[in-house]
């Protein structure tokens, strides 16, 4: 665990930190890697290699390749471009959570370069368990592991999903895709069809959201308003509060109607998820009467599997049947703004920038979560080391 003075509002003082960690998932880079990818993603819950090759379907047809280690380097090269330009001499490193290069192996390599003080930079933006808390576990975890706990100190970037870097992009993304539904409306002679603007995240088990933070939320007062909610759980108020956001930066916008989907959900059919799967919302928008969809991919840094195949390839087929007209934003990727908004996130941890950024109704987001944020017990009953956290390790709660 890191240590270090935080004040209440969760607000880590500055540090001289030596080196910048990108933290990401990791996907195969070839077909002989899928099945031993996914052994790692689905690692302890005891799923043959038989179903997982079910799964493996999305990676073989595209060549056993994720396109997310690409997209890494590329993030990577841009992040290190801006810091040269901004004259910050921190070398940036990168390790991900289920494939090479790894978390552990790369704060390994870090260590022995000499770096004693890290910051975790992860690529994800909201709230939740494997989108916030897990990083912190890949890096208490492997810490740990490699007997550097004590030796080195990480700390992690606070969750940027309102940070204006990252909505930017969006807005873009936004005014283009409108235009291109507008245009295949025109084309099929109906320029005035009913456009539903469709803001798509990852889906995550409904006791996940129910675990963002304690069910006594008064801790988020000043931060982000429960009063100010539209939703029922935080992951889904956070995303919310991003997409009316982008709408109301774009005048072209005005008028059209917006809703939040959820898509690439996994795990047991019983098991109960966030809803709805964006193909059975087609399905209802199709039936009310709508025209055109926008599908804005805000739960996403980049075009990885979950894009390239939940969306361009199923969800895209589904409005096709439907005769919807379709248009899927880009991500965040290496847009100018949202590198450079990260950039400022690094300067924020540095304190060579005063100002915690917010561009939604919601303030500047915790550097440290509170105690329990999104904990979840493993099948053993215990739980895992964090950094960056008040709880490196909590107790199993009681039944």
């Amino acid at each position: 665990m890191s240590t270090a003075e935080v004040n209440e509002r969760g607000v880590m003082s500055p540090k001289p930190y030596d080196a910048i960690l990108l933290a990401s998932f990791g996907g195969p880079e070839g077909q002989d890697d899928v099945i031993p990818f996914l052994r790692n993603v689905t690692r302890g819950r005891g799923i043959p290699d038989e179903r997982l090759e079910e799964v493996a379907t999305h990676y073989r047809a595209n060549g056993g390749v994720s396109p997310i280690n690409a997209q890494n380097r590329a993030l990577k090269a841009a992040l290190e471009a801006e810091l040269a330009v901004q004259s910050i001499d921190i070398p940036v490193y990168w390790g991900n959570r289920n494939w090479d290069p790894f978390i552990q192996s790369t704060l390994e390599e870090m260590y022995e370069k000499g770096h004693r003080r890290v910051l975790q930079l992860s690529t994800s933006a909201y709230s939740g368990y494997s989108s916030c808390r897990q990083y912190r576990e890949d890096a208490g975890v492997a810490l740990r592991a490699s007997g550097l706990e004590g030796k080195l100190e990480v700390d992690k970037v606070r969750q940027y999903f309102n940070t204006p870097g990252f909505i930017e992009p969006s807005v873009d993304g936004l005014k283009a895709a409108i235009a291109d539904v507008r245009q295949q409306l025109a084309e099929t002679g109906n320029p005035d069809g009913r456009i539903t603007v469709v803001f798509a995240t990852h889906s995550i088990p409904t006791s996940d959201a129910e675990a963002a933070g304690p069910k006594d939320k008064s801790y988020l007062d000043g931060v982000f308003p429960v009063s100010e909610w539209k939703a029922t759980d935080l992951y889904s108020a956070q995303h919310l509060a991003v997409a009316e956001e982008i709408m109301s930066r774009v005048p072209e916008a005005a008028g059209l109607e917006h809703t939040l989907v959820f898509q690439s959900r996994s795990g047991a059919p019983h098991v109960p998820w966030l809803e709805p799967d964006i193909n059975d919302a087609f399905e209802e928008y199709k039936k009310d009467g709508v025209a055109g969809v926008i599908v804005m991919p805000i739960g996403f840094v980049s075009d990885h599997m979950e894009v390239v195949w939940d969306l361009d390839t199923e969800a895209k087929d589904t409005a096709a049947e439907l005769g919807l007209a379709f248009h899927r934003a880009p991500t965040a990727g290496t847009h100018p703004a949202f590198v450079s908004g990260l950039v400022e996130l690094i300067k924020e941890r540095l304190g060579t920038s005063t100002e915690r950024v917010a561009a939604t109704t919601c303030g500047a987001w915790f550097d440290v979560c509170r105690p329990e944020c999104c904990v979840k017990v493993m099948r053993d009953g215990t739980t895992k080391p964090t950094i960056a956290a008040v709880d490196a390790e909590v107790k199993a709660p009681a039944l």
